[in-house]
């Protein structure tokens, strides 16, 4: 993108209109730094990062009535092009993963800021965007709650995924934006209490500028893609996440409790868990992020400790929270529920697991596997060196481990490319890796000093 006059701040140089030709002033040298850059219709440089501040049609008013809605849609459904979309949550701050703002731009219609916790849906926004291309900044983040609210696209372009597969150095909207665009995206707001009624204006502004930038982004991404010849391979990404939709939820999500490598018994594991259900059941009657109650570190603390009494349970190491003190009972009946329970009905120490085990036993259990692995994964991250992409996005590491721990019989060309797509590797995944392991698989061979080192690199797929 260019930048032009009216998008940068400050001034030019010249003569102003009271001046005399005596006055004239003369033009600094047109050199650069590297925070200025020379801009045809400037006589200086200007910023090479220009700061986004203002919405280009002001703050919209937030959408919180049915007749507003309404209006939305209409003129939604009215606009030309892809509409840019973003959610904003309270991660941290309330029960769950739900949008608490929804922003939507297209050409023709502008930017609406719509407020979800009024209404039971907004089908009616997804009506209107029937056949429309949605523009989402890391669109797995947002496509579980957009879902929620009735939302899902028939197209989509996802230029944090875009963003990797181009190869950039770093994919958070802020830094693309101000790497393809020129732009200075403020992103102080992106951690804040979107549940907070009403929103700061500071707030609205910065989640209309967020959509702003969408769709001239997803043309400069598409144009850089095109250039590399990975057009094609981002369309087929895009697809497969519309094609997943929404993951099922977790069996057994208490088992997420961070710190539960540290559990080695298993009636503790089981006070682990009672204590997460009581903590998640009383988060959620209270429309609270379960961690502002008490953190995962106390569930463990308990859990390590097993109390039996109210003073055992406020003395012990590490048991702390707005809710520690307060729902101690609570917190008490949990660890005595898990005391009392058959040892048949404590949960397992580890669930069984269909994939293969970590790789730093395959030297002692699959000598084979583990040539096939080490041979593999070195042509797999030089191969997407050459595609100017992460290793990770050329070839998931758990498909890779899967395949060399266990390749199919007999090991082809189509086999293997069969084996890889059940896995749910994409067409284009599988047309550049496939001839490297195939290879890799049928002559694996010890490392070199260099192929160790960049198989390290390659983040030990």
């Amino acid at each position: 993108m260019t930048a032009q006059p009216h998008d940068a701040t400050g001034t030019g140089s010249g003569s102003g209109p009271d001046q005399g030709p005596e006055a004239t002033q003369v033009p600094p040298p047109a050199t650069t730094t590297p925070e200025n850059i020379l801009v045809e219709g400037f006589g200086v440089p200007v910023p090479a990062v220009i700061q986004l501040d203002e919405p280009r049609d002001g703050v919209p008013l937030v959408i919180s009535t049915k007749e507003g809605l309404e209006r939305a849609a209409a003129s939604l459904a009215q606009g030309t092009g892809p509409a840019g979309v973003d959610a904003e949550r309270a991660s941290g701050f309330r029960y769950g993963q739900r949008a608490f703002l929804v922003q939507i731009r297209r050409e023709g219609s502008g930017t609406w800021l719509i407020d979800p916790e009024p209404f039971d849906n907004l089908a009616i926004l997804n009506d209107a965007l029937a056949g429309v291309e949605w523009i989402i900044h890391a669109s797995t983040q947002d496509l579980p709650c957009l879902s929620e609210l009735g939302m899902w696209p028939d197209r989509l372009f996802d230029t944090e995924l875009a963003a990797r597969l181009a190869g950039l150095p770093r994919v958070g909207l802020a830094a693309v934006v101000e790497q393809l665009l020129g732009f200075s995206l403020a992103k102080e707001h992106s951690a804040a209490d979107w549940s907070t009624r009403p929103l700061p204006e500071p707030w609205l502004r910065y989640a209309a500028l967020d959509v702003e930038v969408l769709v001239e982004l997803r043309d400069e991404l598409a144009d850089l893609l095109e250039s590399q010849g990975k057009l094609g391979y981002a369309a087929e990404e895009f697809a497969a996440i519309l094609a997943a939709g929404v993951a099922e939820p977790k069996a057994d999500p208490w088992r997420r409790t961070s710190g539960l490598h540290q559990i080695r018994d298993r009636r503790q594991l089981a006070a682990v868990r009672e204590l997460w259900l009581e903590r998640d059941s009383l988060a959620e009657k209270r429309d609270i992020a379960p961690g502002k109650l008490i953190p995962d570190s106390a569930l463990i603390a308990v859990a390590r400790a097993m109390p039996a009494t109210v003073p055992q349970l406020l003395a012990t190491k590490g048991f702390h929270g707005r809710a520690a003190q307060r729902e101690a009972p609570r917190w008490l009946r949990a660890v005595a529920a898990a005391r009392h329970l058959e040892t048949s009905e404590l949960p397992p120490l580890h669930l069984p697991s269909s994939g293969p085990p970590p790789p730093r036993v395959w030297d002692d259990r699959d000598p084979e596997a583990a040539a096939r692995l080490k041979t593999a994964r070195p042509r797999i991250a030089a191969r997407a060196e050459e595609l100017g992409m992460p290793t990770e996005n050329l070839l998931t590491p758990d498909h890779l481990r899967r395949v060399a721990w266990r390749p199919p019989e007999p090991l082809t060309p189509d086999t293997l490319a069969d084996a890889l797509r059940g896995l749910g590797a994409r067409p284009w995944q599988i047309t550049e890796t496939v001839p490297l392991l195939l290879d890799a698989f049928l002559h694996p061979r010890p490392l070199k000093a260099a192929d160790e080192a960049r198989a390290g690199a390659s983040g030990r797929g």
